[in-house]
């Protein structure tokens, strides 16, 4: 039903696009993220939750049809719905069926759930086409909850030293994640101009999040002293940055698993928190889809098709896409938080 070609991935019959990276027709897009959701399109299908950023990114004027989670269209006979991935809010899987074939496109996802989006829900189907950013077994997650406790911990003990703490994630997803698990308790949180824009589209469209104060400009370095400050990965060695000082830096990423990524980004923590799959996490939603068929797309992708035609019989094939997974960097312009 779904084919692969320099456009993205494609339904014939439905003449369709799922997260094409050129310009098409017509989209359904997984969620926000820029590698997934591409300027140009004649029109966008997605969550009513991902349409707010997307719009904000691609240009207020772009032509949508927002769809709930198992909400149900047809189109030229073939039913596609949305269903919750828990990559970030608003991220969904794209079940596409026709003539009782069954396909899903995850997109991105994670098992683990975080409190900021709606939790992953495997989806029975004969053709997953699955991600691997963190396709290794090194890559095995700590629970969220420790990892939260311990940036708490960590900001605590930055104040108590007269430093202020800035953490690096992504504006989109990471940012409010980290912000919705802060002891407020501890001190003032502030945060980048492009985390500010993005938390505001959350708060108008989804729900509350703690109280911060938005930076831009020049600061005010007693009024900041052992602050919290949200920042884009894309903010980090700039005069913005420099301004902040004194800080410790920590950054929030799948990549600081491995502790020589934290050393070549100078950071002074690590913290390992993620909003893609581990290694057991991909196992665990791949068997639980009953698949036949897996086609693995950004990361690991030849290692991790073996491994599954190896070990669990599967139909395994790695496919060549445009998505970029998790990375250390954004694309976000550090001054007007767009891309």
């Amino acid at each position: 039903m779904l084919t692969f070609d320099n456009c993205g991935i494609y339904c014939a019959q439905a003449d369709i696009y799922i997260d094409p990276w050129k310009p098409v027709n017509k989209a359904v897009i997984t969620h926000a993220h820029s590698d997934h959701a591409r300027i140009g399109m004649g029109s966008y299908i997605a969550h009513e939750h991902a349409i707010p950023v997307m719009k904000y990114r691609l240009g207020a004027d772009i032509k949508c049809q927002a769809l709930k989670y198992r909400e149900e269209i047809v189109i030229n006979g073939v039913k596609i719905s949305l269903h919750p991935a828990g990559h970030i809010w608003g991220s969904a899987q794209v079940r596409l069926e026709f003539k009782g074939e069954v396909w899903v496109v995850s997109g991105d996802y994670k098992l683990q759930k975080d409190s900021i989006s709606a939790p992953f829900e495997p989806v029975r189907c004969h053709s997953f086409i699955t991600e691997s950013t963190f396709g290794l077994p090194v890559y095995k997650f700590p629970d969220p909850q420790e990892v939260h406790d311990d940036i708490n911990s960590w900001w605590r003990k930055n104040q108590e030293e007269g430093k202020n703490s800035v953490i690096c994630s992504y504006a989109l997803g990471k940012a409010q994640r980290v912000l919705a698990h802060l002891d407020t308790s501890i001190g003032r949180i502030y945060t980048h101009g492009a985390v500010d824009n993005i938390n505001k589209l959350y708060e108008e469209n989804i729900a509350a999040l703690p109280v911060t104060q938005r930076i831009d400009g020049s600061v005010n370095r007693k009024e900041i002293k052992g602050a919290m400050i949200i920042a884009p990965p894309s903010a980090a060695d700039t005069p913005w940055m420099r301004s902040l000082q004194p800080y410790k830096l920590g950054i929030c990423s799948g990549w600081m698993q491995l502790r020589g990524t934290r050393r070549r980004r100078g950071a002074d923590r690590g913290f390992v928190l993620s909003d893609h799959a581990d290694w057991d996490q991909l196992n665990t939603a791949i068997r639980e889809t009953g698949a036949e068929n897996i086609y693995v797309t950004h990361g690991y992708k030849s290692i991790y098709a073996r491994w599954l035609q190896t070990n669990y019989g599967l139909n395994a094939n790695e496919v060549e896409t445009l998505y970029t997974g998790e990375g250390l960097d954004d694309t976000l312009d550090t001054e007007t938080g767009k891309e």
